[in-house]
């Protein structure tokens, strides 16, 4: 087939690649047209994976008309603060029966969101949408490193069409009808791969990053459930194990984060450096808002923002998540 792949970042370039490895002719839609270039006359990205070296059936573009123009399928993968401005830009573009799989991690902050919702409301609710998450460091996925990860529909033709696609030999993908449990996972995973990032900043061991880890899943669960998800994604792929790789790996810019928020770097400093977008740091905002909406308690994820954006100092957010009140560990 011919398949859009609409961002050319790090995890773009991966899915375009797994995307070539299996038979498909690419068209990877960069914003900055040296991106482009530097694909096309390289076969490479300059700016992420460089030293992986792309299959010649992906071609780049920075012109939207173009890159979509002829698309069996479009993989969308930008950040997902442009969810709504990316949509925009493809509204139109894009034909009616066409499946899109969105592949970004977030909740928009002026609506509470997540991007499928965000899609469905700028190009209408027949477009055939799904949504992809797991535990896929686009380091390793790129090189063909064995990995699994979900892709969720309301429509299981559409689940299963994007599944045959993707997956190959060292990229399992299943299925699920979950789209909102999937995609709400897939956005408090970051926050708290955050925390865990502060935790080992600050000195603290394995014990500390555990117990974030397992009461941050506590959060997601309960958010889930109450949003009207099923709590049992919260234990697959876009649950569980995005968080374990998002937490413990060296790969991972949100823990990477957490490590240098610590050190008393700010979030504008950090993406200025790293030239990459810190998901968490904008959904523990977001997520903040949907806990007062399904009166949910997010204790870690309150911490996170006060930490990402009202300039808590963090030595002093531990002694404020001991000092709660005891409970069972499942209410």
């Amino acid at each position: 087939m011919n398949v859009a792949v609409i961002g050319a970042g790090s995890w773009g370039t991966a899915l375009a690649q797994v995307l070539a490895t299996n038979g498909h002719d690419v068209c990877l839609w960069a914003r900055r047209v040296e991106v482009a270039d530097g694909v096309n006359e390289t076969h490479r990205n300059p700016d992420y994976l460089k030293d992986a070296v792309l299959s010649d059936r992906i071609v780049a573009t920075d012109d939207m008309a173009q890159a979509l123009g002829n698309a069996d399928a479009v993989v969308v993968v930008t950040p997902s603060k442009y969810a709504r401005s990316t949509a925009q830009a493809m509204a139109g573009l894009v034909g009616a029966d066409v499946p899109i799989v969105l592949c970004m991690k977030g909740v928009e902050a002026q609506t509470g969101m997540v991007p499928v919702e965000v899609f469905r409301d700028v190009m209408g609710s027949n477009q055939p949408l799904a949504v992809l998450s797991g535990p896929n460091h686009a380091e390793e996925v790129v090189q063909g490193v064995p990995a699994a990860t979900v892709v969720a529909s309301e429509s299981s033709k559409t689940a299963r069409f994007f599944q045959e696609m993707l997956a190959s030999p060292a990229f399992r993908v299943y299925t699920s009808d979950d789209v909102l449990g999937v995609e709400l996972c897939a956005a408090f995973k970051n926050v708290i791969a955050i925390a865990v990032g502060v935790s080992y900043g600050l000195g603290y061991g394995d014990n500390t990053a555990a117990m974030l880890m397992t009461r941050g899943q506590a959060e997601m669960g309960r958010l889930v459930a109450a949003a009207g998800g099923d709590p049992m994604t919260c234990m697959g792929l876009a649950g569980t194990g995005d968080l374990i790789a998002t937490c413990m790996s060296r790969h991972s810019r949100n823990r990477m984060f957490g490590e240098a928020l610590a050190e008393g770097e700010t979030v504008a400093q950090y993406e200025a450096r790293r030239h990459m977008v810190v998901e968490g740091a904008l959904a523990c905002k977001t997520l903040s808002a949907l806990s007062s909406r399904y009166n949910v308690e997010l204790p870690i994820t309150d911490v996170v923002r006060s930490l990402v954006w009202e300039g808590v100092d963090p030595r002093n957010v531990a002694s404020k998540l001991a000092a709660r009140s005891l409970k069972p560990e499942f209410y």
